[in-house]
C-alpha cells in the first residue's frame, strides 16, 4: 500500500483519480473542497494551493497534481491578469508543491510525479493562448525535473483532449455541442474522467518503471490524425 499525495482531489480528473486511488492506496488530498466521499484511507486537508501554506505531511510515494483553468478568450480579451492566473493555478502551484514536498518524496517507494498538460500545446487551436501558454511550461517542467531527478523519481505528464468534468460544463453544455465535439474528434470520441485516471494510475505504478520525461497524450485521435 503507498501514499499517494493528490493536489485537487474533490473534483473532475483529481476526484477519479482519488477514488480509484483509495481501492488500494492511502490518499492524501489537498484541495479547498473536501471530496463527497469518506474512507479509513483518506485524509483531506483544506487549503488553496496559490495562497496558503501546505501542510506537513511525513510519507509521499507519489505527487499526482490536477488543477486546471480553461480560459478561452481571443487574444484581444484576455488580460496580463488572466496569463498570471492561467500560471499561477498550472505551473506555480505545481512548483510549490513539488520544491515543498520534494525531500519526503525522495525517501518513497519508487517515488514518481504526474503533472498534467493539454492537447493544445500540440495542436494550434484558437482562444487557447493562455491556457496553452502555461501548459508548455509544465511539459518543460517534465522534461527538465525527469533528467534532474532521474534515476530517484520519475516525472510523467498526461496531455488530455476535451474531459466531461465540470471545468468543461460550458464546452459540452448540451448535446449538439457534444456531438459537434465527439465528431471533431477522428476516434469519435472526447474523454471522461474514468479514463483519464486509469491512465494515471498506470504512470505512478511499479509497471510504468521505465517512463519518465514522458507527455502522454489522450486525444481520440484530435492531434495524431487528420481524417
Amino acid at each position: 500500500m503507498k501514499n499517494i499525495l493528490i493536489i485537487g482531489g474533490s473534483k473532475g480528473i483529481g476526484n477519479a483519480i482519488l477514488q480509484q486511488q483509495l481501492q488500494s492506496n492511502k490518499v492524501i488530498n489537498i484541495s479547498r473542497t473536501a471530496p463527497e466521499i469518506t474512507n479509513t484511507n483518506l485524509t483531506h486537508f483544506s487549503a488553496d494551493i496559490s495562497k496558503d501554506e501546505l501542510p506537513e505531511i511525513e510519507n509521499i510515494d507519489s505527487i499526482i497534481y490536477c488543477p486546471g483553468t480553461i480560459n478561452l478568450k481571443p487574444i484581444t480579451g484576455l488580460s496580463l491578469d488572466d496569463f498570471r492566473h492561467d500560471f499561477e493555478v498550472n505551473v506555480i502551484g505545481a512548483i510549490k508543491t513539488i520544491q515543498k514536498y520534494l525531500p519526503v518524496l525522495k525517501k518513497g517507494n519508487k517515488p514518481s510525479i504526474l503533472l498534467f498538460s493539454t492537447v493544445a500545446v500540440k495542436l494550434g487551436m484558437p482562444y487557447h493562448a493562455s491556457v496553452a501558454a502555461s501548459k508548455a511550461a509544465i511539459e518543460g517542467l517534465v522534461k527538465s525535473l525527469g533528467a534532474e531527478l532521474a534515476p530517484t523519481i520519475r516525472v510523467n505528464a498526461i496531455a488530455p483532449t476535451i474531459t466531461d468534468t465540470t471545468l468543461a460544463a460550458n464546452i459540452l453544455r448540451n448535446d449538439r455541442m457534444k456531438e459537434n465535439m465527439v465528431e471533431r474528434h477522428p476516434m469519435k470520441g472526447y474523454l471522461n474522467t474514468e479514463e483519464v485516471a486509469s491512465m494515471a494510475n498506470f504512470l505512478i505504478s511499479d509497471q510504468a518503471q521505465s517512463m519518465s520525461g514522458q507527455i502522454i497524450p489522450m486525444d481520440y485521435g484530435i492531434v495524431s490524425f487528420k481524417i
